[in-house]
């Protein structure tokens, strides 16, 4: 999953990749289109008067996608936004970025042109002006890795922006194991402290990422939409079940040293399910779709 920096892996985003699609929000992207086009996401957020600024026709949509690692948002949601787009994707890992460089999205939906470049960056270091010119921010697998104040920094430049912001695949600190194993409870509550552990004297969010980050844009004056976006595993997925049960009981262990002494035999044996496809994962996320208003 990651490497010994804990950093994500190309191999390990790849083989996430069709599971992230699989879970993402379309009715999300529904709401967001509309938005884009200038009309009401959602009847619920209708207020007299309202009214979203529209992109003149055929102007391209600019995009900025943050932490992009490989540019899996990109290939996801480039084919479902119509017309020509534009897309940055910044990171900070240029060894994730030059992969994200060779694999340019598919046309948009209608068939318009998609562009794409990239920038080394530490998004959690961006300014009041960091987004200017888009039309659209997105990111994936991202606020439960930030800290307060990196969220409230990240919010802020998007709210300058003044753009739709859709962000995708949130964990929530709930997974679910089939068949269920009294020790799956403990090991995920280890693994969700691990999330909230501190770093560099700085508490990471974790599964409270999603939850802060809807608080925060709401103050801001965003209407906010939320979704579910589990990834559901089985059998076909056995590899990706694999990898992700042996992070998530890694992670747990690292931060509860006293589970180490039963975790041999069930990892054992929730591997050997895994790989026979006899255990099945959901593990939840949520999508966040936050509007101007």
């Amino acid at each position: 999953m990651e490497d010994g920096h804990g950093r994500a892996t190309p191999t390990w985003l790849a083989l996430r990749e069709p599971a992230d699609a699989a879970a993402r929000s379309s009715e999300l992207v529904d709401a967001l289109v509309d938005a884009l086009a200038g009309t009401d996401p959602d009847a619920d957020l209708a207020a007299a008067g309202r009214r979203r600024e529209r992109r003149a026709p055929g102007r391209r949509l600019v995009v900025h996608d943050l932490g992009c690692g490989t540019g899996s948002m990109s290939r996801w949601l480039a084919p479902l936004l119509p017309g020509p787009q534009h897309w940055v994707l910044l990171d900070r890992d240029a060894d994730l970025l030059a992969v994200a460089a060779t694999r340019v999205p598919e046309r948009a939906a209608g068939g318009a042109a998609v562009t794409l470049e990239s920038h080394q960056r530490d998004i959690t270091r961006l300014g009041p002006d960091g987004l200017s010119g888009s039309d659209l921010v997105t990111a994936s697998a991202l606020l439960d890795m930030l800290t307060g104040a990196e969220l409230d920094r990240f919010v802020r430049s998007c709210a300058a922006a003044r753009c739709p912001v859709l962000v995708t695949l949130s964990v929530v600190g709930r997974v679910s194991l089939e068949p269920a194993d009294p020790f799956d409870r403990q090991v995920e509550a280890a693994f969700n402290a691990h999330q909230r552990r501190t770093v560099g004297g700085h508490r990471l969010l974790g599964p409270d990422g999603a939850r802060a980050a809807v608080d925060a844009f709401g103050r801001l004056g965003f209407d906010v939409l939320r979704r579910p976006s589990p990834w559901l595993l089985e059998a076909q997925d056995r590899e990706l079940v694999r990898e992700w049960f042996t992070g998530w009981l890694g992670a747990a262990l690292e931060q509860d040293p006293s589970l180490v002494a039963r975790a041999g035999t069930y990892a054992e044996r929730r591997l050997a399910e895994a790989s026979a496809g006899r255990l099945a994962v959901t593990v939840q996320h949520e999508d966040v779709l936050a509007l101007p208003r």
